[in-house]
């Protein structure tokens, strides 16, 4: 992987820090037990560190002050099943967006097939990428219990108006529930003043974690209801599962070294800065749109300006299956990207991709550089003129 010029940030950050890696292995080696189980001195120091990720993750959010409210789990789709299933209720109508990762559709999908809730769906505009808050507006019904979208989209990279959203939705009397897989770690976060009631996040991508560890932060007064019952160290001769937090939406025993990892990453994002990150992924980014967009041949999507912006590029080489560009990227230039429709179907339906089996997806992240997008420049340049 040394050699590699990777361009899947989007999927999985990486390389990870090396801060990430250093502590991963050191807790876990030290401090690898159960935390909050039992009163040895190594469990209490566990419980310490997972204390104390939950308070850092929720000061990085702005939950509203209660850091138990910040709930861990395997990932963002785990998560959001559990948010949208444990609010959802026979007859509520639900209101969500065509860009829309499957973490999202599936669990609305298979709700409103058995018949428990309506969907409405929400476009977006084809050739900026952005919704428009009063679209969705417009399709609050008097049972709607919840609006669900996502932050930013992973397939165009648009970072969407959710501050503007969560307005409407308050002054509705609706639940606002944003999947924040590509947002978390990369741009802000301000759930006080976007007026998010639920927000779901994973940990393996900006957020510099390992796979399998991710979460929610659900603020005061939005309960949801259980959907998984279990262990949780504590009252155990208590037959039901416990409502209080963090127990509500945990059981069984953590994902203590990827707690450890995700507490490592974001030490590290914030003391490199966000914006700082950000704002050098996304010089790379122009630099990667201004050398594709006038090659022959090249089709870019929703490529129009670095503002609400993540630093990701979908694009298509005429006469190519999107699969067999990233064929050649990998084995004849060593370039990693994810190609087809990326878990998000419908984006695809807007932009017109579906039908041609998805994009080239080239996502960019804290330790691309600039010959990384310089050779990807060249690469798809000298694809392109094949055809």
């Amino acid at each position: 992987m040394n050699d590699i010029i990777y361009l899947d940030n989007s999927a999985t950050s990486f390389p990870k820090p090396e801060e990430v890696y250093s502590f991963m292995n050191s807790f876990y080696r030290k401090r690898g037990v159960s935390p909050g189980r039992t009163g040895f001195d190594a469990a209490i120091e566990t419980e310490e560190m997972v204390s104390g990720t939950r308070r850092m993750l929720m000061e990085l959010f702005n939950g509203d002050g209660d850091p138990n409210r910040l709930t861990f789990s395997y990932n963002a789709s785990d998560s959001l099943n559990m948010i949208i299933q444990g609010l959802a209720r026979k007859g509520d109508h639900v209101i969500s967006t065509m860009l829309e990762h499957n973490s999202v559709l599936r669990p609305l999908h298979h709700l409103e097939m058995d018949g428990t809730i309506e969907v409405t769906y929400v476009p977006f505009d084809s050739r900026t990428g952005y919704v428009n808050p009063d679209d969705i507006k417009k399709a609050i019904k008097k049972n709607t219990r919840m609006v669900v979208m996502n932050h930013c989209s992973n397939v165009i990279g648009t970072v969407q108006p959710v501050g503007e959203v969560g307005k409407i939705c308050k002054e509705a009397g609706v639940l606002f529930v944003v999947d924040g897989s590509q947002s978390a770690g990369a741009v802000e976060v301000d759930m006080q003043r976007m007026g998010i009631d639920a927000f779901c996040f994973t940990g393996h991508k900006c957020l510099m974690g390992p796979t399998g560890i991710g979460g929610s932060y659900v603020m005061k007064g939005v309960e949801v209801r259980h959907t998984r019952f279990g262990g949780t160290g504590v009252r155990s001769a208590q037959k039901t599962h416990l409502d209080e937090y963090p127990y509500r939406l945990e059981c069984g025993t953590l994902n203590l070294l990827g707690v450890a990892g995700l507490h490592a990453g974001v030490k590290w994002i914030l003391n490199e800065g966000i914006a700082n990150l950000h704002n050098s992924e996304m010089d790379l980014w122009e630099r990667l749109v201004n050398g594709v967009k006038d090659i022959e041949n090249v089709t870019t999507y929703c490529a129009l300006g670095r503002e609400n912006k993540n630093p990701v590029l979908s694009l298509n080489v005429k006469g190519f299956e999107s699969g067999d560009v990233g064929t050649m990227l990998d084995v004849d230039y060593n370039i990693a990207c994810r190609t087809g429709l990326q878990c998000a179907p419908k984006v695809h339906e807007v932009i017109g991709t579906d039908k041609i089996h998805g994009t080239v997806r080239l996502s960019i992240g804290a330790f691309t550089t600039q010959e990384h997008v310089d050779k990807a420049i060249q690469a798809i340049k000298e694809i392109a003129s094949l055809r």
